[in-house]
């Protein structure tokens, strides 16, 4: 089910979660993206996204997940894709960085954004960080919300995939340099 109000799409999803979701439109020829709220009406996610499984079952789930986030978007798809790729993550991971964040779920969201998605969404953060490492899909959407903020804000495509793993300059470069190969070899 989908409904429209102010140039925003609503989807109603099984489960009870009402998700409005980033959408471009065009204003002076730059594409702008909309800001990503989720509302949570079920505290449990659908049992989709409750996998448990094969390796290969987590795969299908995630590149299903990236499918919709790119929104039929080729260029998104492929740079989600080589995202996921080059971080490595996967459903239920909570990697233990050196400064004591965390990386989580497939996309190796940084604990660090905790606590900003969980006052964009009113949410606790025990319930968001939950929801990064353990669902699939929410975990890309942030990625894909944290990429394109970053490619608004910088308006430069390399830099931005650069700011999706790291504020420091040279860590930006050295990954926006592994992502390209990926991409290129893709």
């Amino acid at each position: 089910m989908s409904a429209k109000a102010s140039g925003l799409a609503f989807w109603v999803l099984p489960g009870g979660i009402i998700t409005l979701m980033r959408r471009f439109f065009v204003n002076r020829g730059i594409v702008m993206p909309v800001v990503l709220i989720v509302a949570v009406t079920n505290p449990a996610w659908p049992k989709s996204h409750a996998v448990v499984g094969s390796s290969n079952n987590h795969e299908a789930v995630i590149a299903v997940c990236v499918e919709k986030a790119s929104s039929g978007r080729n260029w998104l798809r492929q740079t989600l894709m080589a995202l996921r790729k080059q971080e490595g993550g996967w459903i239920g991971a909570e990697v233990r960085n050196d400064n004591g964040t965390h990386d989580l779920g497939p996309m190796q969201v940084n604990s660090w954004w905790v606590p900003r998605i969980a006052r964009l969404i009113a949410r606790n953060e025990g319930q968001v960080r939950a929801w990064l490492r353990d669902d699939a899909c929410f975990n890309v959407n942030v990625a894909r919300w944290i990429f394109l903020s970053a490619l608004r804000d910088s308006g430069d495509f390399w830099k931005a995939v650069g700011i999706y793993h790291s504020p420091t300059r040279w860590r930006q470069i050295r990954y926006a340099r592994s992502v390209s190969a990926l991409i290129h070899n893709h």
